[in-house]
């Protein structure tokens, strides 16, 4: 291989040989060279170190641990303590991935004060290295803070789980003229210093059209592939949540191996099988 082709490796966000943390400026330089880039949830060191050695290059501590971990029904229940802890672990659990630490309803949205608080603790307290917020110029006031005292801002716009009591269910955002709302709300993002935008169940068309207009990565989940970036929830990626959205694809059946070897391992102890001499100490 020659040394050109090693030093573009090297810059390569998934397939990279570099060991040093993703940072935003390798994010900007990935969108200015038109290479598309995965993202994964992860919530525990464990998957982390999968997911970091199979070369993700951003890892997402989202605040949908509310559901795939604590068992809530919804992503507005799950807290600041709760994120911190897991977001520590996913730090812990990897080498070269940027971590993302999503900002829990409640904890940002009263103030500037407040949110830079909430996000000061997630890095100061669990190691993340950029954290995440849902809306558009509301927020606006508090990524631009963020951003001046240091802290990397991904925002989040479309379907916007925190707010789904208000759009009354998990539904497709961004039809007809909330889509110009949405393109308002994304150039808001980008003008107060967001590094990124995720996207969340829009239509394809429009995720294209706020794509073409930053300068700032996209990232879609639910929102076709014309996006920077892609998002998954990884226990849905993987198959280990039984029922998903349309936008979902199975790259695996983690939740049936998973089943199948529990009730090997059962029906072993029970038939006496398991331990065996081999796995005693004598």
């Amino acid at each position: 291989m020659s040394a050109a082709v090693q030093k573009d490796r090297s810059t390569m966000l998934y397939g990279g040989q570099g060991t040093r943390r993703i940072t935003v400026r390798d994010i900007a330089a990935a969108k200015a060279r038109g290479e598309k880039w995965p993202m994964l949830t992860a919530y525990d060191a464990l998957s982390a170190r999968i997911f970091d050695e199979a070369g993700i290059p951003v890892l997402l501590v989202g605040d949908s641990a509310a559901m795939v971990v604590y068992g809530y029904e919804s992503t507005i229940p799950v807290t600041v303590d709760e994120l911190v802890h897991l977001t520590g672990a996913v730090v812990r659990g990897s080498k070269r991935a940027m971590v993302v630490a999503d900002l829990p309803f409640g904890s940002y949205q009263a103030s500037v004060e407040q949110a830079l608080a909430t996000a000061t603790r997630f890095l100061k307290d669990a190691g993340a290295h950029a954290i995440k917020l849902e809306g558009g110029r509301r927020v606006a006031p508090q990524v631009e803070a963020m951003v001046a005292m240091g802290i990397p801002v991904m925002g989040h716009l479309g379907l916007t789980p925190q707010s789904v009591n208000t759009f009354g269910g998990y539904r497709v955002q961004g039809r007809g003229e909330d889509g110009e709302q949405l393109l308002h709300d994304a150039k808001a993002l980008e003008a107060a210093g967001a590094f990124s935008v995720v996207l969340e169940c829009v239509p394809e068309e429009l995720a294209e059209r706020v794509t073409a207009s930053l300068s700032i990565p996209t990232i879609g989940i639910g929102a076709g592939k014309g996006t920077d970036a892609q998002v998954l929830v990884w226990q849905d990626m993987a198959g280990l949540v039984p029922h998903t959205a349309k936008f979902v694809k199975r790259f695996a059946a983690i939740g049936d191996a998973l089943g199948d070897a529990a009730r090997a391992y059962a029906d072993e102890v029970v038939g006496g099988v398991f331990p065996s001499s081999e796995h005693t100490y004598h």
